[in-house]
């Protein structure tokens, strides 16, 4: 009598049981059995047929043959079975107490167990139900892990085609960058070269102060460096160095031709509104504003008798105090101009330390400026060891050994300057746009 087997769950896919006997009532009887079981049965009385309804149906979840049949034994039956359907679960069910079978069966045919008749109907059927269920997980198992490995190498395709796609953008991003690095370092070089071109317009108003801004410009550059200030903050104080007597334009040129020592009051008030229209000058661009504030602060003084905004000490910035500097000495090596002379110069700088100027800046500053002059100094010697070049003579690495003043008297490059790719270019296109009367002069190595 057929029974239900609760301890197993009933599989979701219906299961195919093949069972070979050569006895009709035993298949019969198998048949009953399973009728209310979530299972497909097929009946077979040999071997032989066996074969054959298994060549059809190839996805048969579990055998279950006899051993003592006519023309083909279970073993041998299993045997060939395992060919067709490798996968399938293979039982055995016989009648005799035969160990030697049930091993040749278990070696030949690949069974999972045998059984013995006369079978108890409940182990027969959970074993059957629990073979359909096993070949169910290995099939599903199967499937899941074929499904997975299409997956996997969809997922593979596509990493490696997002790799590069965004190998792609990177480069291009790279490309991107690159060109606008290449832009702004062009609109860099541009925007020094306006302001450059601007501090030698300044100094057009008075020829005596020819290339002052520049040289101020130079030793506050080097006093950067020493003070340790940041590439930013260094660039900020050469601007302003570069700009700092913009403001003189607006002043009348019989006032700049005096010194502040010998103006009138009219005339001083006049020149110290200067530094106030330097800041207003440059302030219309947002970039210069910094530079501005060290414009504006470039004239006052340590102990607070400066000018416009009469500041003092720590009050003064830092950059405004090194500009003044800066302005101060290279004005006085201009009065002086001899060697003989900068001790002098350097007197009357630290008589005036803790008064104008900031006194801890001093011995830096004048360290600094006594090397740049020695070096800008054209002696009688130097003056033997020149050359004379057109601009396409010119080489990278050759030091000016005079200033170059363009046809108008535009200062185009400070002597000392060690030429570079830019300032040859420089040179070559102002030689075409204002031809200068005379050529470069570099020193002889």
């Amino acid at each position: 009598m057929a029974t239900t087997t609760p301890a197993s769950p009933i599989p979701q896919e219906i299961g195919k049981v093949l069972f070979v006997d050569d006895e009709e009532n035993i298949l019969h009887s198998l048949e009953r059995l399973f009728m209310d079981e979530n299972v497909e049965v097929f009946t077979a009385g040999s071997g032989r047929v066996g074969l054959e309804i298994l060549a059809k149906h190839p996805d048969m979840a579990v055998i279950v043959s006899d051993q003592r049949m006519p023309e083909m034994v279970g073993a041998d039956f299993l045997e060939q079975s395992r060919k067709i359907a490798p996968q399938t679960i293979r039982l055995l069910l016989t009648g005799y107490a035969d160990v030697n079978a049930a091993i040749d069966a278990i070696n030949r045919g690949g069974i999972l167990r045998y059984l013995t008749k006369p079978w108890k109907d409940e182990e027969l059927v959970q074993t059957v139900m629990g073979a359909v269920q096993t070949y169910q997980l290995v099939k599903e198992n199967k499937r899941l892990n074929a499904v997975v490995q299409r997956q996997n190498e969809e997922l593979k395709r596509w990493s490696q085609e997002l790799e590069v796609i965004v190998q792609e953008q990177t480069t291009e991003l790279r490309k991107s960058y690159d060109s606008l690095q290449a832009i702004n370092a062009k609109l860099r070089i541009n925007f020094k070269n306006t302001i450059r071109a601007f501090s030698g317009l300044v100094e057009l108003r008075d020829p005596r102060m020819r290339a002052h801004s520049f040289n101020v410009a130079e030793v506050c550059s080097l006093v950067a460096k020493e003070l340790e200030m940041t590439p930013e903050e260094r660039e900020t104080l050469v601007v302003a160095a570069l700009l700092h007597d913009i403001g003189k334009i607006g002043i009348p040129d019989f006032i700049l031709r005096q010194d502040t020592e010998q103006m009138n009051y009219e005339a001083r008030e006049e020149y110290v509104k200067h530094p106030l229209r330097g800041q207003a000058a440059v302030d219309v661009i947002e970039d210069l504003r910094p530079a501005g504030l060290i414009i504006r602060s470039h004239h006052e003084s340590y102990d607070g008798a400066g000018f416009p905004d009469g500041l003092k000490k720590k009050e003064i910035p830092l950059a405004a105090s090194v500009l003044a500097l800066a302005d101060y000495i290279d004005v006085k090596n201009r009065r002086f101009g001899s060697t003989l002379s900068q001790e002098l110069i350097r007197k009357e700088v630290e008589a005036q330390a803790g008064s104008r100027f900031e006194p801890k800046l001093v011995p830096i500053v004048l360290a600094v400026a006594d090397k740049f002059y020695r070096k800008k100094r054209r002696t009688t010697e130097e003056a033997a060891r020149e050359v004379e070049l057109s601009p396409d003579e010119l080489a990278v690495g050759m030091e000016l050994n005079r200033d170059v003043l363009s046809g108008t008297g535009i200062l185009l490059l400070g002597k000392g300057k060690v030429l570079g790719k830019t300032s040859i270019d420089l040179l070559r296109r102002y030689y075409k746009l204002d031809p200068p009367h005379q050529g470069v002069f570099v020193r002889l190595q």
